[in-house]
C-alpha cells in the first residue's frame, strides 16, 4: 500500500492568503494498472497565478512538480525517469502518462498532465520550474513577442526581482535595451544591479512616476507589467508614442477584495498609439523547443543568471506560497520535497 500526502484548500481565498487556508491530508493510492506509473515529487513550484486560478482537483491547488518515476507499468516511463507533471500539491501520484490535464484551461495550462523534461544540457532539475519552465517562457514570449524590443529602447519592469521580471530584464539587456526595474527592498535592488539592470528603485520609497522622470525623462518604450493596479496606470501615462505594454500579472490586486482604480485609459492608448497586450504562455507551446534552447544557451554563456529561493520539505508548500505575497524573496520560489 502506498500512502500519498497532499495539501488541500479548506476554504476560499478572501483577502490575504493565510496558513489557515490549507490542510495536509493523506490518501491511499490505487495499485498500478497497465500503462500507469507512480511518481514521487522532487521539486514543486509555487506561483502567483495559483491565487486566482479558477479550478481545483479534489480541493488540491494547481501546481507543477519535477518528479521521479518510482514504479511503472509503462515501458516508455521506466523507474528512475524524471518528468514534469501538473498534479497539484501532492508528494506521490498514480497516473497514465497520456491522460489529459485535469487542471486544463485553454491557453492557461498544458493540455496533458505529464511532460517529458526537455534535453537542454546538464542543468539542475529545479530550473524546469523556473527559468526553463513556465516563468522563463512567459518572460521570453511576453517580452520578445508582445513588447517587440529594439536596441536602445527604454524598458521598465515591475516586480523585477521575481521569477518572470528578473528574466525579462536580463533578456532586455541581451537585446540592447536600457532597463529600469522596481523592487521592494535593498537586497533585491542590489541583486538586480548585479545582473545588469541599469537603474533600480524601491517602489515603497519612490513613486513610479518620479522614478520615470529621473531615469527615463523621454519616456518608456516598453513596459512589462507584473503588478497591475495604480502603478500600471501611472506607467501607461509615461509610455512614449508607439510604446508597448505587456500585461503579465496583477499581484498588487490578488490579495484584495477592494475595487481597482478607475480611469479612462482608452484615450491615453488612442492618442499615443500604444500597443497593450496580454500574455498566456501556453499559446506558444509550438515554439517552446526553440525558446528553451535559446534560454539554455544564454545561461551557458552567462548572459542569463537564474536565482532560486528554495524551501526545504513538502510540508513547507503553504509557507512558500505565502512568501510570494510578502514580497521578501528574490527569483523563483521552489519547494524541495
Amino acid at each position: 500500500m502506498v500512502v500519498a500526502r497532499k495539501w488541500i484548500q479548506t476554504k476560499a481565498f478572501e483577502g490575504a492568503v493565510s496558513l489557515d487556508n490549507f490542510q495536509l491530508v493523506e490518501e491511499e493510492l490505487p495499485a498500478l494498472k497497465a500503462g500507469e506509473i507512480l511518481i514521487e515529487a522532487l521539486y514543486l513550484t509555487v506561483d502567483p497565478y495559483m491565487r486566482v486560478f479558477p479550478k481545483q482537483v479534489d480541493k488540491s491547488p494547481i501546481g507543477q512538480q519535477i518528479a521521479k518515476v518510482v514504479d511503472s507499468k509503462n515501458d516508455k516511463f521506466p523507474i528512475g525517469k524524471i518528468v514534469l507533471a501538473m498534479v497539484g500539491w501532492r508528494d506521490k501520484t498514480v497516473l497514465d502518462p497520456d491522460q489529459d490535464n485535469p487542471y486544463y484551461v485553454t491557453r492557461f495550462t498544458p493540455k496533458k498532465t505529464l511532460v517529458e523534461i526537455p534535453n537542454v544540457g546538464d542543468v539542475p532539475y529545479s530550473l524546469y520550474l523556473g527559468i526553463l519552465g513556465m516563468p522563463g517562457l512567459t518572460a521570453y514570449f511576453g517580452f520578445l513577442e508582445k513588447c517587440r524590443p529594439k536596441p536602445g529602447d527604454v524598458v521598465l519592469v515591475s516586480a523585477a526581482a521575481g521569477a518572470v521580471g528578473s528574466v525579462v530584464g536580463q533578456i532586455a539587456k541581451i537585446k540592447g535595451c536600457t532597463v529600469i526595474g522596481s523592487a521592494g527592498n535593498k537586497e533585491k535592488i542590489d541583486w538586480l544591479k548585479s545582473i545588469g539592470f541599469d537603474y533600480v528603485f524601491n517602489y515603497k520609497e519612490t513613486a513610479v512616476e518620479d522614478a520615470i522622470k529621473t531615469f527615463a525623462p523621454n519616456g518608456i518604450d516598453c513596459y512589462f507589467d507584473n503588478v497591475g493596479g495604480e502603478y500600471a496606470l501611472k506607467v501607461l501615462d509615461a509610455l512614449s508614442p508607439y510604446g508597448r505594454m505587456c500585461c503579465c500579472g496583477q499581484i498588487s490586486r490578488y490579495n484584495t477584495t477592494e475595487a481597482g482604480p478607475e480611469k479612462d485609459v482608452i484615450h491615453t492608448i488612442m492618442i499615443n498609439e500604444l500597443s497593450v497586450s496580454g500574455i498566456m504562455v501556453y499559446s506558444y507551446t509550438h515554439a517552446f523547443p526553440n525558446a528553451l534552447a535559446e534560454i539554455a544557451q544564454w545561461i551557458k554563456e552567462g548572459k542569463l543568471k537564474p536565482k532560486e529561493t528554495v524551501f526545504d520539505g513538502f510540508t513547507k508548500l503553504p509557507d512558500a506560497f505565502l512568501e510570494i505575497f510578502k514580497g521578501t524573496a528574490s527569483g523563483k520560489l521552489v519547494v524541495k520535497a
